[in-house]
């Protein structure tokens, strides 16, 4: 027997062969056609049972996209087929009660071919939140994710997992890779119910028919009872709230301790957070599913009472009676005591009230000269003020607000994002607070974070017009154009006269190249704001895209008699009078770009090339020679270089350019052209025919270098014939 053939090896050896097994099916799926319509494009994930695909639906307009699930039972005898079809159906039309969700995929259709299965869904564009949580390795360096934040995720889960179990369905398979964040709103959406899990094993695995139900999860996420095959709904509730530990933590689940004898997770020496959010993810991961919420309902009230706690009250203590003491001295000593105690008391809380009164009006007047000094902007001294009335009363929350708004004028987004969380502890509902927080976490670059913030003002308030703005600047820094334009028509909508939304919008269109709605956007900007330099100069730069170039022109125009020192706009009004060949004006404006910024190397070279159209060579060389300085890995400043020089007769100077270019680009072929024109000129026939054919080399079909190459030959000839001079 061959020792090597053991067990292990012949397993691996299985494993192997199924992949490639896997990987062929997978690959002969690849742009097919199913039920004469779903056309798949791309395999995006699966395992032993299932498949899932990327495909278009050929019956709707534009190449409308869908995710096709393939359940390919490993039975094919005709009474499991026969079950299959049954669990497949109940299923199907489980999934399509669901999908009335906004945050559940639709299904489309589902369909039997060829004895496999198939479900088809809505393709959801996003990312899971495996991507959003930061690894314990990394938590150190980043401080991890912040437990307001936590409380937003977990409650927009629970939100979705609450409409699931009012249809009394269990999810099962609840963990962050079944959570995507939506690209077009960044909502959560949830995927891949354990429903169709169930169908698979069932049909692949008969045996499990007269089981209570089949164990679908994932390990860390999944609590014992799933395990067992008994799921129930506090089973989602078990996995979701893994899920804000692994948020808090950074440590996945299934690495977390556990104690030996109760066998409840041990997690908060990981983290910190408030004793009252302690409370409730330790019941949504209790052990015993009976000590967990019941749903998700209850678990989503628990954290709106979290989000808005109710005011505390004071107990009333009662005086202890003893029972050794005789009744009637007891009453005489208890009313002396009484009186004593009684005048102390009184003192005490005279005390006490008239210090925080105290300190409630010197806060209140603190908070008051820091907004004056605000509206001043002399943004320290409010800093120190706003400081002072914290000192006197911390809980002041209108305070923390006021101090974050100074501490964003400050650039100190850090910092003012901590002001925003402070103030937003103390007053959940504070909608100015959580649209602030926004603006600073987008200035932080954290854009993603930013737009929740911005949300959750909207929810508090859906036409507050400074979150819209603020959610449409954070989806413009994320680059989702089209959604940060839906925010900003929002915004204007509320408020029509926002000069800043209207510009930002302008930038959006322009940045998806959509020239005439920028233009209106930037026109209505000015509409508001006249002699903003920035928005004339931004609409000039749209005029050009559209080659209208005298309205870029007079655009540019105002923007440099607004901001005569904004060297773009200088820049560009030499562009639009390079393209309308009024050159001697170009010189102008260049001239003033290159004044205001020296190391402007682009500028440098149109100036040259203004100088080169005019003729006045020296001056072209000496404005090419200045790019030079700053880039002299731009070919084509050598090559209008060489040019010049050739004008000039300098033919070695310009021979020298030539070899420039072609060093940096040695595929130029219009500069080894101009290179044998300058060699010819020198008399070195033979280098210019070399050159020549260099140029016809990269362009084959270069007719002025193949005239030129017989000339030169010509040229070299009638130069051998001719005799030496003695």
């Amino acid at each position: 027997m061959n020792r090597s053939l053991t067990p292990r090896f012949i397993n691996g050896l299985i494993r192997v062969l199924c992949n490639c097994q896997l990987s062929t099916a997978i690959n002969l799926m690849l742009g097919i056609t199913l039920s004469s319509r779903y056309s798949i494009i791309r395999h995006l994930g699966g395992g032993g049972f299932a498949q899932t695909y990327l495909a278009e639906d050929s019956q709707l307009p534009g190449n409308h996209l869908c995710v096709v699930k393939q359940l390919k039972p490993q039975v094919t005898d005709p009474e499991t087929l026969q079950v299959a079809r049954r669990l497949f159906d109940t299923e199907a039309q489980v999934l399509y009660k669901l999908g009335n969700h906004d945050r559940i995929p639709r299904l489309f259709a589902y369909f039997e071919e060829n004895q496999e299965f198939y479900l088809v869904q809505e393709f959801i564009e996003g990312h899971d939140l495996n991507q959003e949580i930061i690894p314990a390795s990394a938590a150190a360096t980043t401080a991890g994710m912040k437990e307001d934040e936590v409380i937003i995720i977990l409650q927009e889960i629970l939100e979705i997992l609450d409409f699931v179990h009012q249809q009394n369905v269990i999810h099962r398979d609840v963990n962050p890779r079944n959570i995507l964040r939506r690209n077009r709103d960044g909502k959560l959406v949830l995927i891949d119910f354990g429903a169709v899990k169930e169908i698979t094993t069932q049909i692949t695995n008969p045996q499990y028919k007269n089981s209570l139900s089949v164990s679908i999860g994932t390990p860390g996420y999944m609590p014992s009872e799933q395990a067992h095959g008994n799921p129930k709904l506090s089973s989602d509730i078990y996995a979701t709230g893994t899920i804000a530990i692994q948020y808090l933590t950074g440590i996945n689940p299934h690495q977390l301790p556990k104690d030996p004898d109760t066998e409840e997770i041990i997690w908060q020496d990981k983290t910190s957070v408030s004793s009252e959010f302690a409370k409730i993810l330790d019941k949504m991961v209790r052990y015993d599913f009976r000590q967990r919420y019941a749903s998700a309902g209850e678990a989503l009230q628990a954290i709106k009472e979290l989000k808005s706690p109710l005011a505390g009250t004071v107990p009333v203590l009662l005086p202890i009676v003893s029972p050794n003491q005789p009744a009637k001295s007891r009453n005489k000593l208890y009313l002396k005591i009484s009186a004593i105690a009684g005048l102390i008391g009184i003192s005490i809380l005279a005390s006490i009230y008239a210090v925080n009164t105290l300190n409630s009006t010197n806060a209140t007047e603190l908070h008051k000269r820091g907004n004056t000094l605000y509206n001043l902007n002399r943004f320290k001294e409010a800093l120190e003020t706003y400081d002072r009335a914290i000192t006197l009363r911390p809980d002041y929350a209108e305070v923390w607000q006021e101090k974050a708004k100074t501490l964003y004028e400050l650039k100190q987004y850090r910092e003012s994002q901590s002001a925003y969380d402070k103030a937003i502890e103390l007053k959940p509902e504070y909608l100015e607070a959580w649209t602030g927080r926004g603006y600073a976490l987008d200035k932080l670059q954290q854009s993603q974070s930013a737009i929740v913030s911005f949300e959750n003002a909207l929810k508090i308030q859906p036409d507050y017009p400074a979150a819209w703005q603020g959610r449409g600047d954070a989806l413009l820094n994320s680059q989702r154009y089209e959604e940060a334009i839906a925010s900003y028509e929002k915004a204007v909508q509320l408020q029509p006269n926002l000069y800043q939304v209207w510009y930002n919008r302008g930038q959006a269109h322009q940045s998806l190249k959509q020239y005439e709605p920028a233009v209106q956007s930037y026109q209505k900007a000015l509409e508001i704001k006249s002699d903003n330099s920035e928005a004339w100069n931004n609409l000039g730069n749209v005029f050009l895209e559209l080659n209208k170039n005298q309205e870029a022109f007079e655009s540019y125009e105002k923007a440099v008699r607004f901001q005569p020192e904004l060297y773009q706009a200088w820049y560009s009004k030499g562009i639009a009078l390079l393209k309308m060949r009024r050159h001697e004006e170009a010189v102008e404006a260049y001239e003033k770009a290159v004044k205001l910024k020296s190391d402007y190397y682009q500028a440098w070279y149109n100036l040259g090339w203004s100088y080169h159209e005019l003729r006045r060579y020296e001056q072209a060389i000496e404005c090419y020679n200045k790019a030079l300085d700053l880039n002299s890995k731009e070919e084509q400043v050598w090559y209008n270089r060489g040019n010049a020089q050739y004008n000039l007769k300098r033919y070695e100077d310009a021979i020298g350019s030539y070899n420039e270019a072609v060093y940096v680009k040695p595929d130029y072929s219009e500069a080894w052209y101009s290179r044998g024109n300058a060699l010819v000129a020198v008399k070195r026939y033979q280098d210019a025919i070399g050159s020549y054919d260099k140029a016809m080399r990269y362009k084959p079909d270069y007719g002025a270098a193949v005239e030129a190459k017989k000339r030169a030959e010509s040229q070299l000839g009638s130069s051998q014939s001719q005799p030496k001079q003695q």
